[in-house]
């Protein structure tokens, strides 16, 4: 008999990004493991803030697709810059999964996705019991990232979320973090507290790579993800040195305007806004690029960018410039190059000691052969398996 698994999240596919993309492999590798799979997450609107088209109009909707349920819920959706209005977003969340709760009948295990960290609280008040395992997905330490991102500061509000924060972990029998650090921080606020290391690994065949070719000197750099004020891209595009350098935009997000402005008004630099594609779509693009850069605007703690273990898997050089956990392991698995985040005049040293011919062939499988042996989404999910 299947062992009856809910995981509720924030994001979900068709929505794309990290975040929908890791559930989505983890609900995917459960299923396949004899698990019978349900998921809650909100009506499609990530990260324009406004319902898809083709769930317009809804106030629920469940599907049956690759054998999960997918519930798909009211959100009163939002990507403002107005703090009120974003927490009425989660608020909303937060109403209709207390309302699921009360109608459905929910399994004995569950996964939980935080942050955000309100819609983690719902689930684990409302649906905390003894007979029940309630597991925390940690992905980043909130309020702790919003502090270094500068969204937050230390006041009454802040001293409110650590609380959620605190109970959340109290309440879940186990914290799956994607990073050391992350579990280092749980492990001190609650020693006893059972933890798991659970990576944002791909779930994808890596692919056979070829030389690239090029008739430029220059290196083409790439950058595919979400252009938010945490990567920093816009500030990236006014202070990278471009005399060595081709640098190459995917993706959509709060800067992205800002960036097809300074490219226009910039028709001199050698800067190309792709706009965004699906992820097979990216995958393929990527394979055409010399280096791909991974930025933060901040280090922030318990943060590893996902695009580390995704690169790696395509065999893709890294000059990673977000410093933290993220750094160790680009060094320790020799995945690239490091700056220290924030540093500017540093990354624009590091990246003049590149030379294109040694971004070679030799380099990307010697990166992908490192990725396939050490970052492995099967190996990983097996020992989560045992946990639950």
């Amino acid at each position: 008999m299947k062992k009856d698994i809910l995981i509720i999240t924030s994001y979900f596919p068709p929505e794309i990004g990290a975040a929908s993309n890791r559930i989505y492999h983890l609900a995917e590798g459960l299923e396949k493991r004899g698990f019978k799979v349900q998921v809650i997450t909100p009506l499609p609107n990530y990260p324009t803030g406004k319902i898809f088209d083709a769930y317009k109009g809804k106030f629920k909707d469940s599907t049956f697709k690759d054998n999960i349920t997918i519930h798909r819920l009211w959100i009163f959706a939002s990507n403002s810059k107005n703090k009120l209005l974003r927490l009425f977003a989660m608020m909303s969340y937060g109403f209709s999964l207390f309302w699921f709760f009360l109608w459905n009948r929910i399994p004995k295990t569950v996964i939980v996705q935080s942050p955000p960290l309100l819609v983690a609280f719902t689930s684990m008040f409302f649906l905390r019991s003894k007979k029940r395992k309630l597991i925390l997905n940690v992905s980043d330490l909130w309020p702790i990232a919003g502090l270094e991102l500068g969204a937050l500061k230390k006041n009454y509000s802040y001293k409110l979320l650590e609380k959620i924060e605190h109970f959340n972990y109290k309440k879940a029998n186990l914290v799956l973090g994607q990073s050391d650090e992350i579990l280092t921080h749980i492990t001190k606020l609650f020693p006893e507290k059972e933890t798991f290391l659970y990576r944002n690994y791909p779930n994808f065949e890596a692919p056979q790579l070829k030389p690239i070719q090029s008739s430029s000197n220059q290196i083409k750099l790439v950058y595919a993800g979400l252009l938010g004020v945490a990567q920093g891209i816009y500030k990236l595009c006014q202070e990278l040195d471009y005399s060595n350098v081709e640098f190459h935009i995917y993706g959509s997000g709060a800067e992205q305007k800002q960036i097809e402005s300074f490219i226009i008004d910039n028709p001199n630099l050698p800067i190309v806004y792709h706009g965004e594609l699906s992820r097979e779509e990216l995958h393929k693009a990527l394979l055409k690029y010399d280096l791909a850069i991974i930025p933060l605007l901040n280090r922030i703690y318990g943060s590893v960018p996902s695009k580390i273990f995704e690169y790696a898997k395509l065999g893709l050089p890294m000059l990673y410039f977000g410093g933290g956990e993220g750094e160790t392991i680009i060094n320790k698995n020799r995945l690239g190059w490091v700056a220290e985040a924030g540093n500017y005049k540093e990354l624009n040293s590091v990246f003049s000691k590149i030379k294109k011919d040694e971004l070679n062939l030799d380099l990307m499988n010697r990166i992908k052969s490192t990725a396939v042996n050490n970052f492995d989404f099967d190996n990983q999910l097996d020992g989560l398996e045992k946990k639950l």
